[in-house]
């Protein structure tokens, strides 16, 4: 119970108001540690995808600068159908003029190389010089090229790398010639094969020759200078290189890539955990290891140089030994490291520049974009948990150029304005692919390791607290009924002791100063015992309320049968009710009279005179004034005493509440009946304790009351 300190002159609103100042002066800071406890656990997942990022970017990078090693490693002369050995000096097909193309590279479709005139032309043909047949191509084989590096001619003059004289006007016809010719003799069975219709198309092939024709003297060139203009500060796009070079760079606006998808800075993403991330990688890590780290690359990247073998004689052939022939000559070139771009297009190439007796040559390679971000980078990613809770970003330079989705995402992402979340981590690849940028954006970060436990402990510690104020403010405001309740005890307790007590008085000092006579004597005598009678009974409840509420209640249960108890019940009560004007019926039934129960003879007769008590108290405006007490046997064995009066009843709110220690129906100011509210809810606990029970219910007049025992 709380301290009587605690609940005096508190009402259930100040109640109320003291519990929620309480229950917020505890939430707020438990709420606060939480909430740092659950940011902690983001932080720390955050930072462990952060490290995933981190890693599967450097497996990327290191995969494709692995491959682009390899393909700087290739010679001069490679890019030529036809090359000579190192050493040996043998004659024999370039490593690239395989068709199928094949390259570590994904994705290439083929190599090609600008001369300094601005011609055009590729490892997979041979030189107009020599004859397909005597280096082993077949007509199928041969058309095959030829398409192949038509279409490599065809993106580079898309995007103005090439001229596109050389297959415009009458050029056109031709290669549609050859199109169609390749086709045919496809389609050619051995049988019907000739000679000559190999020969007409490697005519057609040697008189197209895939070379430009001399510009015009007022007509610019951009066969090499347009490879200049990829990398440049300022990007022009295709259309703007077509106005020349006349224009500087700088003065003409960029262009929006067709092939973007939007800008990088117009992602919605959160940076603030990545800068805090940056600045927790700048505590812990040397800014001069990271500076030295990110030049390192670029050191190995310089120009070199390389002695080559050359065979430019029409006479060499696959196979041939500088014995055989005198033309095949050493040269010395320098070789720039490859440059990156990606073309308007949507083309990725790779392209650098080579140094040969002072003039410059450009070799390069096309690269699918999709098969090769498929193949180096989604793949990867795809492979990984990252898919599983973010974004990958392939940004080129400022353009969003793909958006691979994460795995909370229904469809492919259409364009950079549809992303938001967190940025997680970004980072440009090595060169030459240091135009590109990998940007990995949150969209359903999952819960760090602890999550659950932290969640389950946040719900047991709400309910606790919700549970706890909860039964606090219900403790709280039955102590306060109940102080009050014994507030009302105690009026009416020193009520009714003062009211029998003044009558015994006052009848007593009448009879000792012999102003009664005889008749009247013993009438006082009368009310002297029947106040005394009720001031017993008083004393009798207070004194079973005491040790009740000091769980010190004996009982001497024996087994009695209902007629004895009916017996005692009877003289008991019998002139209490005669006297207060009432009739006492006593109903047994039949079915009672052997019955035997076990009570205390006290304690029952207690529990009677209370309930008669208590029918002469509310019903002395009855018409009918009569209490009924009956027994009844029950089915299940049970003998039922009920105690009836015929006055106004029970409101049917109160039924369940009169049971109630101090308890009573009328208000303090309002009531018209005596009583302290202690004897319907010594009933009930009696009863109990018996092994009993009882119930009440209202009749037509009256209420009944109905104590039951077990058999």
């Amino acid at each position: 119970m709380l301290p009587a300190t605690f609940i005096k002159g508190y009402d259930q609103r100040r109640l109320r108001a003291l519990l929620t100042l309480l229950f917020v002066a505890l939430a707020i800071p438990t709420t606060a540690v939480i909430w740092q406890a659950y940011d902690q656990l983001k932080w720390e997942a955050w930072y462990q995808y952060r490290n995933q990022a981190e890693e599967l970017t450097g497996r990327v990078d290191l995969a494709i600068s692995q491959r682009v090693t390899t393909a700087e490693a290739r010679s001069f002369s490679d890019f030529s159908f036809l090359n000579v050995t190192a050493g040996a000096n043998v004659v024999q097909r370039s490593p690239l003029s395989v068709v199928p193309v094949h390259e570590e590279l994904p994705g290439v479709i083929g190599y090609f190389q600008i001369d300094p005139h601005g011609s055009f032309s590729t490892p997979l043909l041979p030189g107009d010089e020599l004859n397909p047949a005597d280096l082993g191509l077949d007509r199928e084989d041969y058309g095959h090229r030829v398409l192949l590096a038509g279409s490599i001619r065809q993106i580079l003059a898309e995007n103005r790398l090439v001229t596109d004289r050389a297959i415009s006007g009458g050029r056109i016809r031709q290669v549609n010639e050859v199109e169609e010719m390749v086709v045919t003799t496809s389609r050619t069975t051995p049988e019907t094969d000739d000679e000559g219709s190999f020969e007409e198309a490697a005519e057609l092939v040697r008189g197209l020759s895939l070379q430009s024709e001399p510009a015009d003297a007022d007509d610019f060139s951009y066969d090499q200078q347009g490879f200049d203009l990829l990398n440049s500060p300022q990007k022009l796009s295709a259309g703007q290189r077509t106005r020349g070079l006349a224009d500087s760079p700088a003065s003409l606006a960029p262009e929006p890539r067709d092939n973007s998808l939007g800008r990088i800075q117009d992602l919605r993403l959160d940076d603030n955990l990545q800068k805090k991330s940056e600045d927790l990688k700048r505590d812990q890590a040397d800014l001069a290891i990271e500076k030295k780290e990110a030049e390192a690359p670029g050191e190995s990247r310089a120009r070199r140089v390389e002695q080559a073998a050359a065979a430019p004689s029409p006479a060499v052939r696959p196979g041939m030994s500088s014995d055989e022939s005198t033309t095949i000559t050493t040269f010395e070139s320098e070789i720039d490291p490859y440059q990156f771009s990606l073309l308007d297009s949507g083309h990725l190439v790779l392209f650098r520049n080579v140094w040969r007796d002072g003039s410059r040559y450009i070799q390069g390679l096309l690269i699918d974009q999709a098969v090769f971000t498929k193949d180096l980078i989604e793949t990867a990613f795809q492979a990984t948990t990252l898919a599983e809770m973010s974004n990958l970003v392939i940004g080129y330079n400022d353009d969003v150029i793909n958006l691979i989705r994460g795995g909370s995402y229904a469809a492919r992402l259409a364009s950079a304005s549809e992303l938001d979340g967190s940025l997680l981590y970004r980072r440009r690849l090595s060169a030459p692919f240091d135009r590109v940028e990998l940007i990995y954006a949150v969209n359903q970060m999952p819960p760090g390791p602890g999550a659950s436990v932290l969640g389950w402990t946040t719900i047991v510690i709400a309910i606790v607290f919700l549970g706890g104020f909860f039964a606090l403010y219900r403790l709280g405001l039955s102590q306060i009924k109940l102080a009050r309740q014994q507030q009302d005890f105690v009026s009416a307790v020193s009520h009714e002791l003062k009211t029998p007590l003044t009558s015994i008085r006052m009848y007593g000092e009448m009879l000792k100063e012999g102003w009664a006579d005889e008749k009247k004597q013993k009438q006082y005598y009368e009310y002297i015992h029947d106040e005394s009678e009720r001031l017993t009974r008083l004393i009798s409840n207070v004194l079973q309320l005491a040790r009740i509420t000091r769980n010190e209640p004996q009982f001497d249960l024996a087994p009695v049968s209902v007629a004895e108890l009916m017996g005692q019940v009877g003289a008991k009560i019998s002139n209490q009710v005669e006297r207060a004007g009432f009739e006492l019926v006593l109903k047994q039934d039949e079915s009672t009279e052997r019955a035997i129960i076990k009570v205390d003879n006290d304690c029952f007769a207690q529990i009677i005179i209370n309930l008669v008590d208590n029918a002469i108290k509310f019903s002395k405006d009855a018409v009918a004034k009569k209490i009924e007490i009956a027994t009844t046997l029950s089915n299940d064995a049970r003998v039922t005493f009920s105690v009836r009066d015929f006055g106004p009843g029970i409101p049917k709110s109160q039924l369940k509440k009169i049971f109630q220690l101090f308890y009573r129906t009328e208000s303090e100011l309002t009531r018209e009946t005596v009583g302290t509210g202690i004897g319907l809810a010594i009933v009930h606990q009696l009863t109990t304790a018996m092994n009993g029970s009882v119930d009440v219910i209202n009749l037509e007049p009256g209420v009944e009351f109905r104590v039951s025992f077990p058999t």
